[in-house]
């Protein structure tokens, strides 16, 4: 099984009791068109670190990660197109809506109840209040500076995925893996790079970066 399908996998698995079944089915189809690139990053970063590490028990950290990246996705996608401006309120439109907005807020509640007893929870709480402060200061951006505001979401996720990754095999993520990761994520746009458009050296980078970090600790203990 590959990372974006373990990663997809998990997200559905973690939303799976959601009712009503028009709410769950909001959130799972999304996923079917979402790029599993910050779960198959959170995996790829445990890996890294241990080679050997089951997987099964990092895609809760992975489908964290997802769930906390799709939620904020869909809620920048409402708050610039807002649906509910112009639909009928006696029409099916406004209740797709409806049910987008609580798809946005379940999203992002999975994904912290994941993260929440790892060492990426802190990480987690400081991507959403980052999303948010981001999104405060786009409504009165230039049009350039409102696009850098919201490509900022997928560079804050990239670092959360390697925090969450790192986490899950007991490493950490310095401050240089952290900018490694948000680099990775750099665009012209604030669409989420595909899962292949990661470099073959990916896995390498991560693990010298951490190992940098270790090596740096020993030495002042």
């Amino acid at each position: 099984m590959d990372d974006a399908v373990r990663t997809r996998t998990a997200a559905e698995r973690a939303v799976g009791d959601v009712e009503p079944a028009a709410l769950r089915s909001a959130l799972t189809d999304r996923f079917d068109d979402a790029e599993m690139t910050p779960g198959a990053l959170t995996l790829l970063s445990a890996r890294a670190l241990d080679p050997n590490v089951d997987l099964a028990g990092v895609e809760d950290h992975a489908a964290g990660v997802q769930l906390i990246y799709e939620g904020l996705r869909l809620t920048r996608e409402l708050s610039q197109t807002e649906p509910w401006a112009t639909a009928d309120l006696d029409a099916a439109g406004d209740i797709d809506a409806d049910l987008d907005v609580l798809a946005a807020d379940v999203s992002v509640s999975r994904g912290f109840y994941l993260l929440a007893r790892t060492a990426a929870a802190e990480k987690a709480v400081e991507t959403v209040r980052a999303f948010g402060r981001d999104q405060t200061r786009r409504r009165d951006a230039a049009p350039a500076d409102a696009a850098a505001l919201d490509r900022n979401l997928e560079a804050d996720v990239f670092e959360l995925a390697v925090v969450a990754g790192t986490a899950a095999v007991g490493a950490s993520a310095p401050a240089d893996l952290l900018s490694y990761a948000a680099e990775l994520a750099a665009g012209d746009d604030d669409r989420m790079p595909p899962v292949g458009s990661l470099p073959d050296s990916t896995g390498d980078r991560i693990a010298a970066l951490a190992d940098e970090d270790r090596v740096a600790s020993s030495a002042d203990t």
